[in-house]
């Protein structure tokens, strides 16, 4: 979901070092800003394909790719970073988003072309400011950060990982240098994954959020009666996991004929196109609702993939406005539909149907478990609701301090083994536990952390709004109909892609009104005081 890097092409060469962003004089020749528009769609049409190209070889690389290829593979994502590069900073591109920057406001164009416009142009005056050797570094580090993760978390050993990370760290710094010297360098990093955002109001968002959760989570555990979690302990057969996830996927709206559902190390959602989206999952024979809770993760990921407007195909009004409202898809279905009591009647006789052992299984009694806050949230991707933001705001915490340079790589272990006995009173064993848990920083994803916790905050706000819309929701997901909920997200949130510049523009018009954390401060209360008898 990253954003593709690009180079800058001066003449016939290629430039290894950032140029000025110089704008060219406007054409005093025939051609129209329509005919303007369609040369800017065709440039941009042929970048999206081969991005296309580029994510189905991630894709594979995570999934199915022999591990005696890494090198083939790095050299290959390299080669096309830099062609992408190459395309991304044509200075014909930025002659043509020239021209129409200075018609923008005209009414020759929609509200989405000139959406078209305003997002290109960002994207383009970002991305020629980086240097084509740095782009195509991070492809290769991108492959080879990977495979050093793989082994590192293996072996539960940093020191393995630790170069790679350093290494990731300077680029990013040098990166966001050469972007915007006048800011931080993890705003600037920020902003890739989602606009508008500054590590300020992050951390004003994420002080009142820890503020709310702190003695929620403490009356929780010191007061709370916890719901019986036994109905979901035993062995589950990893196969008829995958069966009944397929088809639950299915149920709730994902066209297989468009899509693919497989196992990798990391659960993630990639692909080429609304028509090729790719999710993955894991199953643990030990754990049913790792694997069927991200299942519905992924799911909700691909949905918003399959809902983009094809009407504007290849362009980046057609893209995903930011992580944070990507992620309040998947956490919408995650979250606020599957982890419901509604949901749970909809679901305890599959489980029955699919494991034996749950015969008795009763849609309370699912739910409850379902729902339990763990007394030792120790890894962040099987984290409860309430245990998660804190997950988020010790990554958010070190990883800012990391680029701000108050951290050292080799000071990670220790501080993340002390940062998460404070927050989540738990402590890791080692390494895989700890610091390797997850995949992101190998492959330089500084900034997407935080779009998790922005994302389920997004993901309340909008569920709140499509109850208002949508009389007779619970009753429908009880009764397995999720085709209502699929269509309400289509039309407000996945069609509408980049449309709108920031998560809380998009807020405004989806929900009306910007992001408001206290909506998922409610919800977290509410709910779990009722679950634990508080």
């Amino acid at each position: 979901m990253a954003a593709a890097t690009v180079d800058h092409q001066v003449n016939t060469a290629v430039a290894d070092e950032p140029q000025e962003v110089v704008a060219p004089k406007l054409s005093n020749g025939s051609h129209s800003a329509s005919q303007d528009y369609d040369s800017l769609c065709e440039k941009l049409r042929e970048i999206s394909t081969l991005s296309g190209i580029s994510g189905l070889l991630g894709w594979d690389e995570m999934v199915m790719m022999p591990n005696g290829a890494a090198a083939c593979r790095a050299a290959q994502k390299a080669a096309m970073a830099g062609i992408l590069y190459d395309k991304q900073t044509n200075p014909e591109l930025g002659e043509v988003l020239q021209k129409l920057q200075g018609v923008q406001s005209s009414s020759d164009f929609d509200s989405f072309q000139r959406a078209v416009i305003r997002e290109a142009r960002r994207d383009w005056v970002r991305t020629v400011k980086i240097p084509k050797r740095i782009a195509k570094r991070r492809a290769e580090l991108e492959s080879e950060g990977y495979q050093a993760w793989v082994t590192a978390r293996a072996e539960k050993d940093f020191s393995k990982f630790a170069p790679i990370l350093e290494e990731w760290v300077a680029l990013v710094r040098e990166s966001s240098q050469l972007v915007d010297p006048a800011r931080p360098a993890y705003d600037v990093a920020l902003e890739e994954f989602e606009k508008g955002m500054t590590s300020a109001r992050l951390d004003e968002v994420f002080t009142q959020v820890r503020d709310g959760l702190r003695p929620l989570l403490a009356a929780i555990r010191e007061k709370g009666t916890p719901p019986d979690t036994s109905v979901l302990q035993g062995t589950f057969d990893t196969d008829a996991q995958a069966s009944l996830c397929n088809a639950i996927a299915k149920e709730l709206g994902f066209n297989l004929d468009c899509g693919r559902l497989d196992v990798s190390v990391h659960p993630f959602t990639g692909g080429s196109h609304p028509t090729d989206v790719r999710m993955t999952t894991r199953f643990k024979e030990g754990d049913l609702t790792e694997g069927l809770t991200g299942a519905i993760h992924e799911t909700g990921h691909a949905l918003y993939e399959q809902g983009r407007n094809l009407a504007y195909d290849g362009l980046p009004v057609n893209q995903a406005l930011s992580m944070g409202v990507h992620e309040s898809q998947s956490l919408l279905w995650e979250r606020m539909v599957a982890l419901s009591l509604p949901f749970s009647s909809y679901l305890a006789p599959k489980l029955t149907a699919a494991f034996p052992q749950l015969v008795n299984l009763q849609a309370e009694q699912l739910y409850g478990a379902l729902n339990a806050v763990k007394k030792e949230s120790m890894i962040r991707v099987e984290a409860d609701e309430v245990t998660y933001p804190l997950h988020i705001i010790l990554r958010y915490e070190l990883e800012k301090e990391l680029v701000e340079g108050s951290v050292a790589v080799e000071q990670l272990p220790a501080l993340w083994k002390e940062r998460m006995t404070a927050y989540l009173g738990c402590t890791p064993a080692d390494d895989a536990q700890g610091v390797l848990q997850d995949v992101h920083w190998s492959a330089g994803l500084f900034g997407y952390f935080p779009t998790y916790t922005l994302g389920a905050m997004f993901a309340c706000q909008i569920y709140q709004a499509a109850q208002k819309d949508l009389p007779g929701l619970h009753e429908d997901i009880a009764a397995g109909r999720f085709g209502g909920l699929k269509a309400w997200l289509n039309e407000k949130i996945h069609a509408s892609g980049s449309l709108h510049p920031s998560g809380d523009e998009l807020m405004v018009a989806a929900t009306g009104s910007p992001l408001d954390p206290s909506i998922f401060l409610k919800y977290l209360t509410d709910k779990y005081s009722a679950l634990y008898k508080l």
